[in-house]
């Protein structure tokens, strides 16, 4: 970033401003512009940090720094590194809505209210009914135990994992 076009704009309004003034103010005026340009560049740079400071805050992890690069300020945005997101093991596949052999018998069956919210839930996530969702479930505990590649975690008399 070249400070100059600003620098040389300062110098400017203080020159028109001496205009009006005789030759020793005029004269007074350039040299006054001439020892303040050092000053006026750190006030400026210290400006450009502080912009980028309040800018930083307002990012998402990133950050904004001004750099002395050649004698100019010079303005760098750095990417922090984001934390690499581990993906969610693959859900397991549902299986496939029974065929209909052409009759249908029917159960009364009776759930402990915890129970039944659960089979609600488990439906609702699904998206499928609550007698889709138990007709799968009471065939894949007939099918036996998976035979595909599993990530089971056993505690106990407990099991909790996926099965792919």
């Amino acid at each position: 970033m070249d400070l100059s076009p600003y620098l040389a704009s300062l110098r400017q309004a203080l020159a028109t401003t001496a205009r009006g003034s005789g030759d020793q103010v005029q004269e007074a005026a350039e040299r006054l512009a001439q020892s303040l340009e050092p000053a006026l560049r750190l006030s400026l740079m210290e400006l450009a940090s502080d912009v980028a400071a309040e800018v930083t805050v307002q990012l998402d992890g990133d950050v904004v720094e001004v750099r002395l690069r050649g004698g100019n300020p010079e303005v760098v945005v750095q990417q922090r590194p984001r934390p690499a997101e581990v993906p969610a093991p693959p859900a397991p596949p549902a299986p496939p809505v029974p065929e209909d052999d052409g009759g249908t018998a029917r159960i009364s069956l009776r759930l402990p209210e915890t129970l039944k919210a659960q089979v609600d839930q488990a439906a609702g996530r699904e998206g499928v009914s609550v007698n889709t969702w138990l007709v799968r479930a009471a065939q894949q505990a007939l099918a036996g135990p998976a035979t595909t590649t599993e990530n089971v975690t056993r505690t106990g008399r407990r099991m909790s994992g996926w099965v792919r």
